[in-house]
């Protein structure tokens, strides 16, 4: 399975995990999503919302001032 891509490089908070949380609820339980963002407060918007969420933060980079986030969507609601 192949990691579904969301750019949101250029939106600031909240936007980019608002879009990323939109993306997840359409993905199966197990699948993972790579997001790129070049908001810096997104470092810690991200840990949060997989914290709250029961989704898990599986990697993180920064390269250049682009923050690429991979998330596991988690594999059961409720």
């Amino acid at each position: 399975m192949t990691d579904t891509v969301l750019d949101v490089r250029g939106l600031s908070c909240p936007l980019p995990v608002l879009k990323a949380n939109r993306v997840l609820r359409g993905l199966p339980g197990g699948a993972r999503l790579r997001v790129l963002a070049t908001d810096r407060a997104s470092v810690s918007d991200f840990q949060v919302f997989c914290r709250e969420t029961g989704h898990a933060l599986v990697s993180f980079a920064d390269e250049n001032g682009i923050f690429s986030f991979t998330i596991k969507r988690r594999v059961q609601d409720g």
